[in-house]
Formats: structure tokens, C-alpha cells, sequence
């Protein structure tokens, strides 16, 4: 089984608000990232398709470098507004597959992360560059609740 690691985490308390990130949290179906608007919210929906977002170092590098961005010049990964950032590990494509993270979190995956015009207002032409093969991430919803820190390990469970 190949294996990451969680390179971060971040939350943000209300809608369009500042990006805090921390080291670690504990991420629930109740609530799903502690301190989370985005979580709170869905886990009040049945389905709780977007309690949680989950984006890849490599493919937020992959659309930055298809921009030509200079290194002096890229946002930081929590500007895309995800949740948590994995290292090392490709994130599956379809719904239906369980990330698991740390010693007990599971999270099942739902739909595609759709970048928004967010995005061309913070880098024009990046909501383009991450649309292909799901560049902006997986949303999923949380199977068995964690307390994770930035340095778990990640793995896609078969």
C-alpha cells in the first residue's frame, strides 16, 4: 500500500473568511474540521458531501507551474481554501474510495472540488489550471471521526 503524509491543515470560521492553519485537529462527522464553517454546515445536510476537502501538493504545483507563476510570486496552498493538503500520495478520482489518515480518521470521498472565479481573482487563469483530472481536490465526508496532525500518515485504503 503506498502511503503520504498530511503536509497541512486549515480552516476557515465563516464564509470568505481568513484561512487559519494549525497543525493539528480533530476532524468529526459531526462537525467535520473543528472550527470549520464549511464542515459545520454539512454535517447539518444528510449527505455531507463537502464536509471536507482534500487537495494534492503535486497537482496545486502542477496548475502554478502550467501558469508559469515564479516561486517568488505563488500563493500558498490554503489560499485554494481546502481543508487538508496531502504529500506524496495521488488522491483517488471517484467517489466511493476511503482516505484514511492518521491512527483512526476516515474519509469517504463524494465529488470533485470545483475550483471557483475565487481562484482567477487570486492568480488569473488558475481556476482553469485546476480543473483538469480533479487538480482542485476531493470532497468527502467523515466515516469515522480522528484527531490528526500535519505530519500523519495518508493512505488510500483497497
Amino acid at each position: 500500500m503506498t502511503a503520504g503524509r498530511l503536509g497541512g491543515i486549515a480552516r476557515h470560521d465563516r464564509p470568505h473568511g481568513p484561512i487559519e492553519t494549525i497543525g493539528h485537529v480533530s476532524v468529526t462527522a459531526a462537525e467535520g474540521v473543528h472550527g470549520d464553517i464549511r464542515g459545520a454546515v454539512a454535517s447539518t445536510k444528510k449527505t455531507r458531501k463537502r464536509q471536507v476537502s482534500i487537495m494534492e501538493i503535486e497537482s496545486w504545483q502542477a496548475a502554478l507551474d502550467e501558469l508559469g507563476t515564479a516561486p517568488e510570486d505563488r500563493p500558498p496552498w490554503f489560499s485554494r481554501r481546502a481543508n487538508l493538503l496531502v504529500e506524496g500520495l495521488r488522491l483517488p478520482r471517484e467517489a466511493g474510495k476511503v482516505i484514511a489518515i492518521g491512527a483512526t480518521l476516515r474519509i469517504e470521498t463524494t465529488v470533485e472540488t470545483e475550483p471557483c472565479e475565487r481562484m482567477d481573482a487570486l492568480l488569473p487563469g488558475l481556476k482553469a489550471t485546476l480543473m483538469p483530472d480533479w487538480r482542485g481536490g476531493v470532497c468527502g465526508r467523515v466515516l469515522t471521526d480522528g484527531e490528526i496532525a500535519v505530519g500523519d500518515e495518508v493512505r488510500i485504503e483497497e
